[in-house]
């Protein structure tokens, strides 16, 4: 069970997410070193809520992630996928060289959409709004 405390989400007993509200998107961010497989059903069912609020575009922040379980990397690629079915953007920014190379090394990388800097996941969830606004308009 998730709760808050100083501002940030707990999803298991010294996991803190934290979670930064903009106007088009949340950021979040990992206070972790590692994501493990038991951890990403949590991630999942915290997260899928979010389809259904006014601000949906997800930023997933992995600046501080040293390593990820392999099952934990295809579930974090399938919850991506997920939500850009459901017609909102999920980019992944920061991610650690290890943590490239090891998504590199299972073929997940090629699948997700990231970017090197926070900033530039913002242009991409920016970029992907005008473009389902434009998309809209044309039907």
């Amino acid at each position: 069970m998730s709760r808050f405390i100083n501002g940030c989400l707990e999803f298991q007993p010294n996991m803190l997410v934290k979670i930064d509200t903009r106007e088009k998107f949340h950021v979040i961010t990992l206070n972790s070193t590692k994501i493990a497989a038991n951890m990403t059903a949590e991630i999942k069912d915290s997260l899928h809520p979010l389809l259904q609020t006014t601000v949906k575009n997800v930023v997933f922040n992995l600046k501080n992630i040293e390593s990820v379980e392999p099952a934990a990397a295809e579930s974090l690629a399938s919850l991506q996928q997920y939500f850009y079915e459901n017609n909102v953007s999920f980019v992944f920014c920061e991610i650690q060289k290890p943590v490239e190379d090891f998504l590199e090394e299972r073929g997940l990388l090629e699948f997700m959409n990231t970017t090197p800097s926070e900033s530039e996941a913002w242009d991409i969830v920016q970029m992907e709004e005008i473009e389902r606004e434009l998309m809209s308009d044309e039907e």
